[in-house]
């Protein structure tokens, strides 16, 4: 899986994008051994993975400046809680690969856009 592959065009892009990412890590998973213990692993990497798009969707669609950041936080907190759930399933099992590589790389990604463009329209402290 190229890097290229999560870049969208359009007035969409990030919610294709990450729309894309969980897509991709849900495929992912489908590789990994049937075992309890990754059964939840799994469970928690879906929900984080899913929740980065979901939540960007909602931002779009805020009510007001706010509302919309705090989405965006949100989106941010889910990103990085996919990279923890991502490096967790690679150190108890040998599944370390180009595919999951580039999915760690893109939630890394994910991440840093969000702390982005909250930094960005986060009002300053006074």
């Amino acid at each position: 899986m190229e890097k290229s592959q999560y870049k969208a065009t359009g007035k969409r892009d990030l919610e294709e994008r990450t729309l894309k990412f969980a897509s991709n890590v849900i495929e992912w998973i489908e590789i990994l051994p049937k075992t309890t213990t990754n059964h939840e692993l799994v469970k928690q990497l879906v929900r984080s993975a899913g929740s980065i798009g979901a939540n960007y969707i909602e931002a779009n669609e805020a009510l007001g400046k706010k509302d919309f950041l705090l989405h965006l936080r949100i989106c941010k907190k889910e990103a990085k809680e996919t990279v923890y759930w991502l490096k967790l399933i690679t150190t108890k099992r040998d599944i370390i690969g180009e595919k999951h590589d580039a999915l760690l790389q893109e939630a890394t990604e994910l991440m840093k856009i969000f702390g982005a463009i909250v930094t960005k329209l986060q009002p300053p402290e006074t």
